[in-house]
């Protein structure tokens, strides 16, 4: 935190921090494959444009931030099997309030390194939350904040429902992603994804999207209704934290593949060789 090394129970941040006064903080998650971190230069970028979108100051250089990243996994010998929570928050406040002038010490940046496997078991049920996702006009999911209160409230009604995640729909009942993950189906012989109006673009989406292109595996981003999906021969979900994820069912539909081929199979074939070959290396 701020340059120091700290055990798990030592690490907190002030009262008058912003991530606390207001959910006002920034984050990404990151994996570390077989010394290498995956996409680092992508999470770098999107943290830093949606810390500028909101209007942060003094926001840390790519530069500085690996050596941050570095310095934590280093410290805990960790280059393999981990997931690292990279949060960057507006700062200390000088005194309690909503006021971004009241934020005079620059930001706050928390690197947070674990052990973790992928997050999601092979195969997930998901149900269709009542909470819409965030359209631009109230609060844009291409800013990649902490203010996550809408996307844990649809998580709520899946826990209640005894499903993994919930679908949440944009403002005018089109598939928009789950709570934590992006969606995809396949029909067809065709991948298809939502626009990423009302969804986070995802950066294991946008890798599904470049696979696609460079193996000649027809993909399409459009509106997609939940009877598409529940009719869908495959679908699956991408992040960070749960990798690829096959869906067997939705809001008690089972996903029956009647083509019978496995495209989920094959686009995550080359989404492995890309974590196995790629990333930026740990210098240690």
């Amino acid at each position: 935190m701020d340059g120091q090394l700290l055990p798990r129970e030592e690490a907190k941040v002030s009262v008058f921090d912003s991530s606390v006064q207001g959910g006002d903080a920034v984050w990404e998650g990151i994996r570390v494959y077989q010394g290498r971190i995956f996409c680092l230069e992508k999470h770098l970028e999107r943290m830093q444009n949606s810390a500028h979108a909101l209007l942060f100051k003094d926001i840390p250089s790519s530069a500085s931030i690996k050596e941050a990243i570095f310095k934590t996994l280093e410290a805990n010998q960790m280059r393999d099997g981990v997931h690292i929570r990279l949060t960057l928050t507006r700062g200390e406040k000088i005194t309690s309030g909503m006021d971004p002038r009241l934020n005079q010490k620059g930001c706050t940046l928390i690197v947070l390194a674990e052990w973790k496997p992928p997050v999601y078991p092979p195969s997930i049920t998901l149900i269709t939350s009542s909470v819409r996702r965030n359209a631009p006009q109230f609060l844009d999911s291409k800013i990649h904040h902490n203010n996550l209160l809408n996307n844990i409230l649809a998580k709520i009604e899946a826990n209640h429902a005894g499903a993994d995640a919930a679908i949440m729909l944009d403002k005018d009942g089109y598939v928009s992603e789950t709570n934590d993950v992006n969606l995809f189906l396949v029909s067809k012989g065709q991948v298809f994804t939502p626009h990423a109006d009302s969804c986070l673009p995802g950066i294991t989406r946008g890798l599904v999207l470049e696979i696609c292109q460079k193996q000649g595996i027809p993909i399409q981003e459009k509106r997609l209704s939940l009877t598409e999906f529940y009719t869908a021969d495959e679908v699956f979900t991408t992040g960070t934290m749960g990798e690829l994820t096959q869906v067997h069912a939705i809001d008690g539909r089972m996903i029956q593949n009647k083509s019978g081929e496995l495209m989920l199979k094959k686009i995550a074939a080359h989404f492995k060789e890309l974590t196995a070959t790629t990333g930026e290396p740990l210098p240690f």
